[in-house]
């Protein structure tokens, strides 16, 4: 939607309107950068003095800031939760695509439902299953017997393995691949034999997935993606890793096969978490964790070094080569000790 009535849009957010409904909004902006005609939030109290300078037509805010505010207004209990509902509202990304390209191949065998659209170039493989309303990226490959539910999106060049599993309403970016063999090899005598991926890779309703992720099939069971999860870029989830409904895993994060994570949880940046073991629900897991034993109790856990200056640095990690040594020596001590006494 390129513009709407204020007065429409606290209709659609459940808002409450204080000031000239009659006014279009045509977008949304930062309140340091907000104009004429777009409009803006206060998610945090702490910045309210910020609402006497702002430029926007009208602000997103609690009743508890609403009398530090000179313009338009939509009041809510959550300001940033209803950004979210508004940014979808005035949403003007376009479509992946549009109608069937000329250029892509699909083939006969291909169950195509209603308002299917297919880019240039995307290659659809036999028996495939596409719902209602799915979208396609040009260049995307979608491989034999694999079933994509309705209303799911796909930017260009997402490769989808065969016999892979997605469901509705999902969003996949650009260079995500799905499906891929797992990592798995037996070993002869130093040569690696490959062991065949006979698994696949099912994924729930409504999950999001970041540009050039992977996600691994299964070595003889599948890999599952529960509903609800979101994953940022740059993600690797190796075969049979299970993710339960909800989680949110943020880039880069690195999971070893035969992982189990539960619902509700956070996966902060760059973590790493070994194969085959379970994290409990509703655990956070901040940026750099590394996960190398199960969790069992919901809660924040962390690991790591902060940023330190170099010279800092140089001396922590020399006391860090020393503990055993320094721990031998209070051992000692404390035995000795003991005999004293």
């Amino acid at each position: 939607m390129s513009s709407i009535r204020l007065a429409d849009l606290a209709q659609q957010l459940d808002a409450e309107l204080h000031g000239d409904g009659d006014i279009v909004i045509s977008g949304i902006a930062s309140m340091q950068s907000a104009t004429t005609g777009q409009i803006t939030f206060l998610a945090n109290s702490r910045y309210r003095e910020q609402l006497a300078l702002i430029k926007a037509s009208a602000v997103v805010l609690t009743e508890a800031d609403l009398e530090w505010c000179n313009t338009a207004a939509l009041v809510v209990k959550n300001p940033y939760l209803t950004y979210a509902r508004m940014a979808q509202i005035l949403d003007t990304t376009p479509q992946p695509a549009q109608n069937i390209a000329p250029s892509a191949v699909i083939d006969p065998s291909a169950r195509l439902g209603s308002n299917v659209a297919i880019g240039a170039n995307a290659v659809i493989e036999a028996d495939v299953e596409l719902g209602d309303n799915v979208v396609i990226g040009a260049g995307c490959f979608i491989g034999k017997k694999t079933c994509i539910g309705s209303g799911t999106r796909l930017w260009a060049n997402v490769s989808v393995y065969h016999e892979i599993e997605i469901g509705q309403d999902c969003l996949i970016q650009s260079g995500t691949v799905i499906g891929s063999d797992g990592f798995g090899y037996a070993n002869d005598r130093g040569n690696w034999v490959k062991i065949p991926q006979l698994g696949a890779v099912v994924i729930g309703d409504r999950v999001e997935i970041g540009a050039c992720t992977t996600i691994d099939r299964g070595a003889l069971d599948n890999t599952l993606i529960g509903n609800g999860v979101i994953i940022d870029n740059q993600c690797q989830i190796a075969h049979n890793v299970v993710i339960g409904d909800n989680t949110a895993v943020a880039g880069g994060v690195i999971m070893a096969g035969s992982l189990k994570i539960g619902r509700y949880c956070m996966i902060g940046g760059a973590s790493v978490i070994n194969g085959h073991m379970e994290i409990c629900d509703k655990v956070t897991v901040t940026g750099m964790g590394m996960v190398m034993r199960p969790i069992t109790e919901p809660g924040v856990y962390s690991s790591g070094i902060p940023l330190q200056p170099n010279k800092t640095w140089r001396k922590t990690a020399a006391l860090v080569m020393n503990i055993d040594d320094m721990s031998k020596r209070l051992k000692a001590i404390e035995r000795k000790v003991g005999k004293d006494d």
